[in-house]
């Protein structure tokens, strides 16, 4: 009709941007949805009377048969005691791993015949199957704990070395120009330029390559001498030759748990060390300033 204004077009609702952040509540919240479709998916193939089943329990146990373990598995299978020592010999093989192939990265970033020479054993160590170290590792370095720390440092190492002289190499040239234009040295350039400029990309892929490592690890532990505490992969192999399907769904939600707990907390000291790049307090680099400036000011008073 005529002088009848048509009624206002509802107010565009902004599509969510791509690639962007969701907020924690919302993250949270998908998160619990997800593991609770996953719960009810177990729950509804493992209700009923055994032969009723849709999977066999043979196959998977119900999330009550697995719950009924838990006492056991943390008791008389030793759960916390297996995930000390898995952790100790995934901290010992990777940090191992860092210790070389960082220093290592370095240099063959900032020197390309280092470079050239270390391509070849980066590319073979990055492509080999993992699972073809272990008769590798058992020919030279017999069976022990021994071998599975160098296991794990063959099995990462290579990760390490190439992640690094790559966090090096995208140092942008300008601050090595400024460095070579104030007069600095090639070791002043790599020791106070490229390697603090890098240092929070490779403590990031240094986070990142611990959890693959800790997957590693159950490769490792196919193999143990006595009764020596064999870890969680022993108490997988274990589990699987007497056919127990409780201990090993228990130590498969351990092992994403503790590896995700410890990513947190690298997470956390990755941000509080490098506060610039990730938006931490950086109580930790001024705790160690105030630590170094008051044993210097004691060390000049004693003097």
């Amino acid at each position: 009709m005529a002088g009848v204004s048509p009624a206002p077009s509802p107010p565009d609702v902004p599509a969510p941007p791509l690639r962007g952040e969701a907020s924690a509540s919302e993250a949270l919240c998908w998160g619990a949805t997800c593991i609770a479709c996953l719960l009810a998916l177990w729950f509804v193939a493992t209700a009923g009377e055994p032969e009723t089943r849709f999977i066999s329990p043979a196959t998977l146990p119900s999330p009550g048969e697995t719950l009924g373990k838990v006492a056991e598995v943390f008791g008389e299978r030793r759960l916390v005691p297996n995930t000390l020592v898995t952790l100790g010999r995934v901290c010992l093989g990777f940090g191992l791993s860092g210790l070389i192939g960082v220093p290592l990265g370095v240099v063959a970033a900032c020197f390309p015949a280092v470079r050239a020479f270390v391509a070849p054993l980066a590319i073979f160590g990055r492509n080999i199957p993992v699972a073809a170290l272990i008769p590798l590792t058992f020919f030279f370095f017999g069976i022990g704990e021994f071998q599975k720390v160098m296991f794990l440092f063959i099995a990462s190492v290579a990760f390490v070395v190439s992640d690094t002289t790559a966090a090096v190499l995208e140092v942008p040239q300008r601050y090595v120009d400024t460095a070579l234009t104030l007069g600095a040295s090639r070791l002043q350039i790599i020791l106070k330029v490229l390697v603090p400029l890098a240092a929070p990309a490779i403590f990031n892929s240094l986070r990142l390559l611990f959890g693959i490592a800790f997957g590693y690890v159950m490769l490792a532990e196919v193999v143990k001498i006595g009764g020596d505490t064999g870890g969680l992969g022993d108490l997988i192999n274990v589990s699987q030759r007497r056919g127990e399907r409780e201990p090993i769904l228990i130590v498969l939600v351990v092992i994403p748990l503790v590896a995700y707990a410890i990513d947190r907390l690298l997470w956390w000291l990755q941000c509080d060390l490098f506060p610039h790049r990730y938006g931490g307090r950086g109580l930790l680099p001024r705790f160690s300033r105030g630590l170094l400036h008051g044993t210097s000011v004691r060390a000049k008073e004693a003097a």
